[in-house]
């Protein structure tokens, strides 16, 4: 439990704000227009200064400190006077998670007790560490799942059935955020020991913000900061039961055949998969099945059975598909730096894979079956990681409704 910072309740539907990593600079600017409130001020910050600034800039920085002792020194944000732990829950198209909002250990993370999926880009640490220096805390949650048992569930629903939220707001996108409060000790104590007798968190989203948190608090050891109760020794994330967390298919556009007529590269696709031409969108129905789009038409692919191997990141659809099609024929040994393929969220649906190759700035397009729990945590107990772009969770946590505070 810990001393939340929290948006005010008659504001905290102003205040909360998409993730900062999920817009541009200039699409973060529009969506700040008439809202002073909105954390993408202190997420952001580059939108109060001028135009074209580098989002790296030291300014941003210190506009982001800046921007956040206003609205502490002002009452926007108002913190806890005891430590509290809070219960967030997010309803989207009429599926809800309900998640526990904590101070997280960072030893866990550093010690594999909390596990991630993804590797981490030095560049994106070092942000997030500028950021976390400048306003003096966390401010973005984690994004963690847990293995479902009963007792958690038991207690969450004991306190959301006899409390009211705190907040309660449908945002721009449809997405309802709840959250509630939970301040009595007994409480507090329930939920906490359900938790830590639950095995292993896991990231689901935010391994940069873990990662820099991380950072923070072993820079913080090393002058000398070792009291073992400061602050920096957490990180704040929000766990949430791994049977109602939802993950959405990460597509894939690339932009040449890599020399390839339309006829070869059919014919070289027919080595590792059967190839149907169909008349519909070929949305995956089932690991297993890729759709593609491609001059026009959709196909549909099935991966040879015999060639599914038995590692769990080796058997992964979007594994299978770099292995077969993206290495081999379309030229692309690193998806992550290679600038010939582009990642689109599921979020988006299909039309918007037709959109891009009619469009002419892409020749083919893969659309992916979702990526399951089980695989992320079977990945994850390995010690392995993903390919990049495995994995789209919505809804998406807002930043701003809680935060956390670092000492010192």
């Amino acid at each position: 439990a810990f001393r939340g910072l929290r948006a005010r309740p008659d504001l905290a539907a102003a205040v909360a704000a998409p993730p900062y990593d999920v817009m541009n600079s200039a699409e973060a600017r529009q969506m700040v227009a008439g809202k002073p409130h909105s954390f993408l001020h202190i997420s952001r910050p580059e939108v109060d200064l001028d135009a074209g600034i580098d989002s790296h800039d030291s300014a941003c920085y210190a506009k982001a400190g800046e921007n956040f002792q206003a609205w502490v020194s002002s009452g926007v944000m108002v913190r806890d006077a005891s430590p509290c732990l809070y219960l967030y829950r997010l309803t989207y198209q009429g599926r809800s998670q309900l998640g526990i909002a904590a101070e997280v250990s960072v030893d866990a993370y550093l010690d594999g007790r909390v596990k991630r999926h993804e590797f981490t880009r030095p560049d994106k640490e070092d942000d997030r560490m500028r950021h976390i220096e400048a306003t003096n805390s966390n401010s973005g949650p984690v994004f963690l799942v847990y293995r479902n048992r009963g007792e958690i569930t038991t207690a969450i629903g004991a306190w959301t059935s006899t409390h009211r939220p705190v907040v309660d707001f449908v945002a721009d996108d449809g997405v309802r955020h709840e959250l509630w409060v939970v301040d009595a000790p007994d409480a507090i104590g329930k939920l906490i020991a359900g938790i830590e007798a639950g095995g292993a968190l896991y990231i689901a989203d935010g391994h940069h913000r873990c990662a820099a948190a991380a950072r923070v608090c072993q820079e913080r050891r090393a002058q000398g900061k070792v009291d073992p109760n400061a602050t920096h020794n957490a990180f704040f994330g929000v766990m949430f039961p791994h049977d109602q967390v939802k993950i959405f298919d990460y597509n894939r556009v690339v932009r040449d055949l890599n020399g390839h007529s339309q006829a070869a590269f059919l014919a070289a696709l027919g080595q590792a998969f059967s190839v149907e031409s169909v008349e519909h969108q070929a949305k995956p129905e089932r690991s297993g099945e890729v759709g593609m789009y491609l001059q026009g038409r959709w196909y549909k692919l099935k991966f040879n059975a015999g060639d599914l191997p038995r590692d769990p990141v080796a058997r992964l659809d979007v594994s299978l598909l770099a292995r077969h099609v993206l290495e081999p024929i379309l030229g692309i040994a690193n998806p992550r730096t290679d600038k010939r393929i582009d990642f689109v969220g599921g979020i988006r649906g299909m039309d918007e894979l037709q959109r891009l190759v009619d469009g002419g700035d892409y020749a083919v397009a893969f659309a992916m079956f979702p990526t399951s729990l089980e695989d992320l945590m079977a990945v994850a107990d390995s010690g392995q990681v993903m390919p990049p772009k495995s994995t789209w969770f919505e809804p998406k946590l807002r930043d701003g409704l809680v935060c956390q505070v670092l000492d010192g």
